[in-house]
């Protein structure tokens, strides 16, 4: 068979071979998944202490998949102010969290300012912090709705604190998709080109796929394609990239968009190994286990993914929607599970530097 050849020979797929690997069987295709897992990442998984918090979620969009927005059914919208989330960096950081990760609604009732200055106001107080802010949607968000460029947004994150971006309101890259699951939002060339533009400021990113609602396998594979272009530019360009890729699992409930059959965990473990193999270029995989559960998560560190991402303490983006992700995991969770499975467990910073391995 053409696609095991390519697979024993390392060589690089195309997109009818990204097809043609969902047509293996799971565990020929997890075979050569955790094969590729090893020789970038031995048996380690990686997670992290880290604090994901929400300041708003008050939203212009209307994106049918969400269900943390609160513009649309649900009265209890909130904003936060400056003082509340500072209080939330304080709690955390006694319990030696190492990453605060921001990612709030486009709120058009406040300012660029409101978005921005409270990453300074953490880094000028923690200044050892590592601030994961702001996707590339909010980014499109704020330069329209201020009238900036995505060059002069970026800079401002910079300036104001931004250490590394996180791969949210990437959805499915395929438009005809988008317009049904999030028309008006960020597009697809957009979501690129900002991440490219965060990249040659020698910044790293994270980046996303929204996967397990009305796209088919062919959208995912497009979508795998479109990063690896990106993450070649930034490799050719010494700057930046991609340090990891999440493919997220579509959580069904509170949300408009009428699914009606879910993926089973086979195809999502298939998602998991496809993505590694297509993926030559970005060396982690995350199974972000806020969106699979943590079990499954595991299991997927069998089938090409090496990360199950962090701590978390206070999630709302994902629980809204079903996942059982409301307050977190502790340190020693992550730690005794990891083991159970036979693998080690290493706690790391945002940018993959190893803090301790266990």
């Amino acid at each position: 068979m053409e696609i095991l050849e390519k697979l024993k020979n390392k060589e690089r797929l195309s997109y009818e071979d990204g097809l043609k690997l969902y047509e293996l069987d799971l565990f020929t295709l997890g075979k050569f998944a955790n094969a590729k897992r090893r020789e970038l990442n031995g048996d380690k998984v990686y997670f992290n202490a880290n604090r994901h918090i929400n300041p708003t979620n008050f939203c212009k969009d209307v994106c049918l998949f969400c269900a943390f927005s609160a513009h649309r059914k649900n009265a209890k919208s909130y904003t936060m102010s400056h003082d509340e989330i500072m209080a939330i960096v304080d709690d955390t950081v006694k319990r030696d969290t190492k990453e605060i990760h921001i990612v709030s609604a486009h709120n058009p009732n406040v300012s660029w300012q409101w978005y921005l200055e409270i990453f300074k106001m953490i880094k000028d107080k923690y200044p050892h912090l590592h601030i994961k802010a702001m996707t590339a949607a909010e980014v499109d968000f704020l330069a329209k709705n201020n009238g900036f460029s995505y060059e002069e947004i970026l800079d401002k994150m910079i300036e104001y604190g931004v250490d590394s971006m996180p791969g949210g309101g990437a959805e499915i890259f395929d438009e005809a998709i988008r317009k049904k699951v999030c028309n008006g939002k960020v597009k697809s060339d957009e979501w690129l080109k900002i991440h490219s533009l965060w990249h040659q400021r020698g910044r790293e990113s994270n980046a996303t796929m929204l996967f397990g609602h009305i796209e088919e396998r062919k959208h995912r594979v497009d979508h795998m394609l479109r990063l690896r272009d990106v993450q070649d530019m930034a490799i050719k360009n010494g700057k930046g990239g991609f340090n990891a890729f999440i493919p997220l699992v579509y959580q069904r409930n509170n949300n408009y968009l009428k699914v009606k059959k879910f993926l089973g965990s086979v195809e999502i473990l298939k998602t998991f190994a496809v993505s590694r193999l297509m993926l030559d270029n970005i060396t982690h995989i995350k199974s972000y286990w806020a969106t699979s559960t943590i079990n499954l998560a595991l299991v997927a560190q069998e089938f090409g993914c090496d990360d199950l991402d962090g701590t978390i303490e206070k999630e709302t983006i994902q629980s809204s929607a079903g996942a059982a992700s409301k307050n977190g995991l502790t340190m020693k969770d992550f730690i005794d599970l990891i083991k159970t499975a036979g693998l080690t467990p290493v706690e790391r910073d945002s940018l993959y530097n190893e803090l301790k391995v266990y």
